[in-house]
């Protein structure tokens, strides 16, 4: 059964149930020498995308101010110019950044820098109002998050942005929000079919809040586009991973996850699908509030990614044997954990 819309939260903002994430729009930007974009992309092809996505019904496009340190704000109020209003824009502020050399040079989570953020960010995306604005600082203290609620909250009394949220992991970073202010609508966080997330859904259960899912296809794993055998380029910040990318190691996909995608791709796709468009169909089916918002650079992955809106939520057979599999892939995991290893490792003074 298709599913076509869901309602942001409590805010009552009504958005397609598949957004459209613009991390990798952004282009290169880096900390450092460690790059934290996904490689050069095409301006023109970022464009097009974001427009074929809107033909096919896709209303909602994430992204944040740091994306491309500015770049990707820019680029996707190119591509809405004119159609602002058939859009839902959600983006993010609290890290700061360099726009000419592009590099990250930090965070900032005073009020002060809420305001000037917003007023650049309004200025890059070519807009009057954000329909979603995110907190970027994902471990920033409840205290610290607590003294921004009142300016998020006169900023919708102003009409700067008409919603307010978390991008976090932490259930109990979500829930400060949660309970703070009836502007807070949205959790931003990490969801997809190898990574659950039971106690972020059930804060958005209890405070009525939209779940926003970032990660939904695992940054590819879940297209089926990567093996063993793949090299991400040095470029790419899945090819020289930082730590708290999960998924790639050493620039390849990581064995442990890529074992994950094999015990439930068939499952995922037994009536027809493709492997991402199970991956969000399980997404939907998981919960009412869920949105994922898959990266697309191109118009071919907008494309595939929407076809998924006509198919719905993955039916309930399919995704009883997804959590079968992975219940027996956990079950083998522990197993091969307690069994002791023979022959016992080679002594390192002997084969250094």
């Amino acid at each position: 059964m298709a599913v076509t819309t869901r309602t942001l939260g409590r805010s009552g903002i009504e958005v397609s149930a598949l957004g459209m994430g613009c991390w990798a729009i952004g282009g290169p930007w880096a900390e450092g020498s460690q790059p934290l974009g996904w490689g050069a992309v095409d301006d023109d092809e970022s464009v097009r995308a974001v427009r074929r996505a809107l033909d096919l019904g896709i209303t909602l496009f994430d992204t944040a101010d740091t994306y491309g340190a500015g770049h990707g704000e820019r680029v996707l109020g190119r591509a809405l110019a004119g159609r602002r209003d058939d859009t839902v824009i959600a983006t993010k502020w609290g890290y700061t950044f360099d726009e000419s050399s592009r590099q990250a040079t930090g965070e900032d989570a005073s009020p002060a820098y809420l305001r000037r953020a917003v007023t650049a960010s309004l200025r890059r995306l070519g807009t009057d109002r954000i329909d979603l604005y995110q907190l970027h600082l994902a471990d920033l203290p409840v205290p610290r998050a607590q003294a921004l609620v009142g300016t998020c909250e006169d900023l919708v009394a102003e009409g700067l942005i008409r919603a307010y949220g978390w991008s976090t992991d932490r259930p109990d970073r979500a829930a400060t929000f949660g309970h703070a202010a009836a502007g807070a609508t949205a959790v931003q966080h990490t969801l997809s079919v190898l990574r659950d997330a039971p106690e972020l859904l059930a804060v958005c259960d209890k405070y009525d809040l939209a779940s926003v899912n970032r990660g939904p296809l695992g940054m590819g794993l879940l297209t089926g586009k990567y093996s063993a055998g793949s090299i991400l380029p040095r470029d790419d910040v899945r090819g020289l991973a930082p730590g708290w990318l999960e998924w790639f190691r050493g620039g390849r996909p990581a064995p442990e996850w890529l074992r994950r995608v094999a015990a439930v791709r068939t499952a995922l796709t037994a009536d027809g699908r493709s492997l991402a468009q199970g991956a969000l169909g399980w997404i939907w089916a998981r919960s009412g509030r869920t949105i994922p918002i898959p990266g697309c650079r191109t118009v071919a992955q907008v494309e595939e990614n929407a076809a998924a809106l006509h198919r719905g939520p993955l039916p309930a057979d399919q995704f009883t044997e997804v959590e079968r599999q992975l219940a027996a892939l956990r079950t083998a995991a522990l197993r091969d954990a307690d069994r002791p290893h023979w022959p016992p490792p080679t002594h390192p003074s002997i084969h250094p």
